[in-house]
């Protein structure tokens, strides 16, 4: 390993893996400073950001990634250090079969044009129970 390598490993934390195109709940650690009589005290809280990623960047310690969510009306992006202690986790909600890269066209579209195709991992549980039926009947 190179020296670089091994200076950085300590810091990279182990996290589920998720691509591009997955709704993702990104935990953000948000420190508040509160004035309580007459001290200050620092308050921590993790506040979720929900969104798209659209993008992948770097590696190693510098790895980023960009999640864009819909506000009001207008496009908010964040871009997310992944081996931050300000990101305390990222949930993968649901998983869209992309065949980009970088999804940067979603922020040219609006309301149902922003729909990817969501991936299909395993059966559903739907599917199962209408073939159950039939095997049932045959038997």
């Amino acid at each position: 390993m190179s020296k670089l390598k091994d200076v950085e490993t300590p810091y990279l934390k182990k996290r589920k893996p998720f691509a591009v195109g997955d709704e993702v709940n990104v935990g953000v650690v948000i420190t508040e400073t509160i004035e309580k009589k007459g001290k200050l005290e620092e308050k921590e809280r993790v506040q979720l950001f929900t969104g798209r990623v659209i993008a992948k960047n770097g590696g190693g310690v510098t790895e980023t990634f960009t999640v864009r969510r819909i506000v009001a009306g207008e496009g908010v992006e964040r871009v997310f250090p992944l081996h931050s202690p300000k990101v305390s986790h990222v949930e993968v909600v649901r998983s869209s079969h992309v065949r980009r890269a970088k999804l940067y066209y979603l922020r040219d579209r609006k309301g149902k044009a922003t729909r990817l195709r969501e991936k299909i991992n395993a059966p559903s549980a739907a599917n199962e129970a209408a073939t159950a039926p039939d095997a049932a009947a045959t038997k």
